[in-house]
């Protein structure tokens, strides 16, 4: 378990930057360069991210489980993930009507991909896994729509076929994880009995 909470600790952390440190992040970025910043903010995320899984992985083999959870939140999961393919991949599609209106669709995406594993799961590492990236999501989306405000941010309006394009990948990306490497990578089938 301490392996996660570490991996959760340099990940979230590295990723919450913007959110408790604005100031020292640009003053950061200037002192290193932005070419240095990235590489140290994506080295540091890379061994978060390492220690996480393998943390993640280690504390399944012994779980401490807190609560039952019945089968069919196995499937509203993996139904729910469904909107959260469809926001990751609207974050990098231009012009569709998701990041139009919403604004900051990937980290709506990874609120509701934490929710939707934390309605199925029920052993402590998934509480301090998914529970973590919920509330990071949380403080994330705050903070985004506030710096937002302040630069007085505008978004361009969405458009019929980028948003069309962010449907269909969303749903094969969505579509090829719930139906293959979920069991291959996690070993777990999210629509299986």
């Amino acid at each position: 378990m301490t392996l996660l909470i570490a991996g959760l600790l340099l990940f979230l952390g590295i990723h919450s930057v913007r959110i408790f440190g604005e100031g020292p992040r640009t003053q950061m970025r200037a002192r290193l360069g932005e070419n240095g910043y990235k590489g140290l903010y994506s080295l540091l995320s890379l061994a978060g991210f390492v220690l996480l899984i393998y943390g993640y992985g280690a504390a399944r083999l012994e779980p401490t489980v807190l609560w039952a959870s019945p089968t069919w939140t196995r499937h509203l999961a993996a139904l729910l993930t469904l909107p959260a393919f469809v926001l990751l991949v609207a974050a990098y599609v231009p012009g569709n009507l998701f990041k139009s209106r919403l604004h900051h669709p990937m980290i709506l995406g990874v609120k509701t991909w934490a929710l939707a594993h934390l309605l199925a799961n029920n052993t402590l590492a998934d509480l301090l896994l998914f529970g973590g990236f919920l509330a990071w999501g949380v403080l994330a989306f705050i903070a985004a729509r506030k710096r937002d405000r302040a630069g007085q941010v505008v978004y361009a309006p969405g458009r019929l076929v980028p948003t069309l394009v962010t449907l269909a990948v969303g749903l094969v990306a969505w579509a090829g994880f719930a139906m293959w490497a979920h069991t291959a990578w996690i070993g777990v089938r999210p629509f299986g009995g």
